[in-house]
């Protein structure tokens, strides 16, 4: 006797909650603070000008250094759509997907369409060296 209609999708159904409940979390949304990782070397600190910064596209974060001497960090995806924020300049950070501007000082949003910040990242200088985590 064949498979009925209802014993395929009673199956199929079975099958998709078994592979939900072994599939790993989904990550962070766009903008809040991930979990610890292992310290990534990101450079030297003197590639972060005062009043600017840098977009590091492997590690998905922008470096920024509203004074001099203090170094700030936060993810490089757009709160909007998910986009990598391309450049800082005139101490904002700008996203040129759809023309979103961050504060480079604590990453607020100062120009939509993006509503939420970006999600502030740990970074130290030692030896004149810029390390994530």
């Amino acid at each position: 006797m064949g498979a009925t209609r209802r014993t395929l999708l009673t199956s199929a159904g079975a099958a998709t909650a078994g592979a939900l409940a072994g599939a790993p979390s989904s990550p962070a949304a766009p903008g809040s603070a991930a979990p610890a990782a292992d310290p990534v070397a990101l450079g030297p600190a003197t590639d972060i000008p005062v009043g600017g910064g840098k977009v590091y596209s492997t590690a998905m974060v922008v470096v920024t250094q509203p004074a001099a001497g203090d170094f700030k960090a936060f993810t490089s995806t757009c709160t909007h759509w998910g986009c990598q924020v391309t450049a800082v300049e005139n101490d904002q950070i700008i996203c040129r997907c759809h023309g979103s501007r961050f504060s480079a000082t604590d990453g607020s949003v100062i120009l939509g369409p993006a509503t939420l910040p970006l999600g502030p990242k740990a970074v130290t200088v030692k030896d004149g060296q810029l390390t994530l985590g």
